[in-house]
């Protein structure tokens, strides 16, 4: 067995018996788990070449692969503090949470999306008829729904208590069983309990998967992958309006009347997916089934100070100070109103969307299938802006061009309405139904980028985690609105609330050219003060020309 030398003083530097120069890197060994090298100690067995200023012994990656050092057996000065890994890894990691862990995620969000807006299409495929239900108590169902959604908003606090894998498995599966049981309902009194009852059970999921994705990825990355997971809510009203065309055509001769048939083929799939829930879905970086003992390390280490935390056994201290920070932060209570504003549109649209374009003078089929090429739109916008906020780092200009484009689309479908006597039936028509499109796509995107910016400017999990949680108090009371503002009084041509949105989506863009406005002058700030007056740091990764990455302090800069 090839045991250690050590360095000969006087050598010159990047000289080696038997080796080749490089730059000095520590490469923890692959093969052995994440868990077998937290119970060894500091860091395990790790192969690595030392540096002792100018007395060196270095040696390439392939020759350090030939030899089996014993970390352990090393002195203290000598160990390794940091472990290092190559771009190659990192992107490697990357890929596989990629394709893994988000678009399950996505499917997740698909699935509770689609049982908490189907109601809209279960409205004019007979639901209200048969329940005999007015235009208010349909309101209430909407209502009932988010009254609980936001009253249970605390239970997302729960995933840093219970492991991801349970706590998820449970809620996908506690949302299908509700849904599902929609089916049965007699009353308008069993219909609003269920509809609560729903609203608790998604509460615990939804609001707190963007925090648990920061959780995997870098602040650079994340709109994109919180892009893909909100994008599986247009996704999901495309497909619930198209599968609910097939659904109610199919079954109107059927046993069961079709709006049954609709909340039972919709609802009962997310129960069998909760089974797989359980094993796809990761606690942590550090414990994805589906990473190699290696890639867990990377994965854990380059998401900052937790993970390697963690990685070497320590247990950090909870920073309440973040959180202090975070409830005193004027930046944060800008975004919850901004939030707020875009759920007042994001909540209303979905679920009215069949009956206002009923209205329009289509039938009921037809309504269902035109309903869906609004939101397949909207998926790709999402995607294509989100992809492009991280490619350029930047957030507020996309934001406010969606929330403008958005409130442009809303304002124009009102005043068709409004002056829908001057206009020809084809064109008012032709008009509003044109802008739903823009309109849909507006706050959807908006959407993704203010749940991205709110945990953009913060360093600590806690202080994201309170970021969320103020996040999600205050924006989730938007639908307690937006779930009021088309009753069938207002019908066929719903000015109002098309007024309404469209000032709105239109103060989304004045919040977010305000906070823009803030965070430019605090990173101004912070540049003139050279990054020394205590404000927040962040880890960055720093890439060597060898390809090796070390990690290095740097001065917290805000994304705008």
């Amino acid at each position: 067995m090839a045991s250690f030398r050590p360095p000969q003083a006087g050598s010159a530097s990047g000289e080696s018996s038997g080796s080749s120069t490089s730059n000095a890197q520590y490469t923890p060994v692959s093969d052995r788990s994440v868990d077998e090298h937290s119970s060894r100690g500091a860091a395990g067995r790790l192969r690595l070449k030392t540096d002792f200023g100018t007395a060196q012994d270095q040696s390439s990656d392939d020759d350090v692969d030939e030899y089996n050092y014993n970390d352990e057996a090393r002195p203290k000065f000598s160990r390794p503090r940091v472990p290092k890994y190559t771009v190659v890894e990192e992107q490697q990691v990357v890929k596989r949470f990629d394709r893994r862990l988000v678009p399950f995620l996505a499917l997740l969000y698909l699935l509770a999306f689609l049982d908490r807006s189907n109601i809209g299409n279960a409205k004019i495929a007979g639901l209200t008829e048969d329940l005999n239900l007015s235009s208010s108590q349909y309101e209430w169902l909407l209502t009932a729904f988010y009254a609980t959604y936001i009253l249970f908003e605390w239970m997302t606090l729960l995933y840093r208590v219970v492991p991801a894998h349970i706590y998820i498995s449970l809620c996908v599966c506690g949302w299908g069983l509700v849904a599902s049981l929609q089916a049965l309902a007699t009353t308008f009194g069993t219909m609003v309990f269920l509809r609560a009852v729903l609203g608790i059970t998604e509460a615990a999921f939804g609001p707190g998967v963007p925090f648990y994705l920061s959780l995997f990825y870098k602040r650079e990355e994340l709109a994109f992958r919180i892009g893909l997971f909100i994008s599986a809510a247009p996704l999901a009203s495309s497909f619930a309006s198209s599968l609910a065309w097939l659904i109610v055509k199919s079954s109107s001769d059927g046993p069961i009347a079709p709006w049954r048939t609709l909340f039972l083929v919709e609802g009962f799939p997310s129960v069998i997916v909760a089974v797989f829930a359980w094993f796809v879905i990761p606690d942590s970086p550090g414990t994805a089934a589906f990473l190699e003992p290696r890639q867990r390390m990377v994965a854990q280490l380059r998401v900052g100070d937790g993970g390697r935390s963690e990685y070497l056994g320590h247990r950090r201290r909870f920073n309440w100070s973040e959180i202090g920070k975070a409830l005193v932060d004027p930046k944060s209570y800008i975004t919850a109103f901004m939030f707020f504003s875009c759920n007042v549109a994001f909540s209303s649209m979905p679920v009215f969307l069949p009956t206002i374009i009923q209205d329009m003078g289509y039938s009921s089929v037809s309504s269902q299938a035109l309903s869906a090429p609004p939101y397949l739109v909207a998926f790709i916008v999402v995607l294509i802006t989100s992809y492009l906020s991280d490619r350029t780092r930047t957030r507020s200009p996309y934001l406010i061009a969606h929330a403008i484009v958005s409130s442009t689309a809303y304002l124009a479908i009102a005043l068709s309405g409004h002056f829908h006597a001057s206009l020809p039936t084809s064109v008012h028509t032709f008009i509003r139904y044109l802008c739903v499109y823009p309109a849909t796509a507006g706050f959807f995107s908006a959407i993704t980028i203010i749940i991205t910016w709110s945990m953009d400017n913060r360093v600590a999990k806690e202080g994201k985690g309170a970021s969320v949680a103020i996040l999600n108090i205050i924006g989730q009371c938007g639908p307690l609105l937006g779930t009021r503002l088309y009753p069938a009084d207002d019908g066929p041509w719903y000015v109002r609330g098309m007024g309404v949105c469209a000032a709105f989506m239109g103060l989304v863009a004045v919040l977010a050219f305000v906070l823009r406005l803030i965070l430019q002058r605090a990173n101004a700030r912070q540049g003139q003060e050279g990054g020394d007056d205590g404000t927040d740091r962040e880890r960055e990764v720093l890439i060597l020309g060898s390809g090796v990455v070390e990690r290095k302090e740097t001065r917290f800069t805000y994304i705008v």
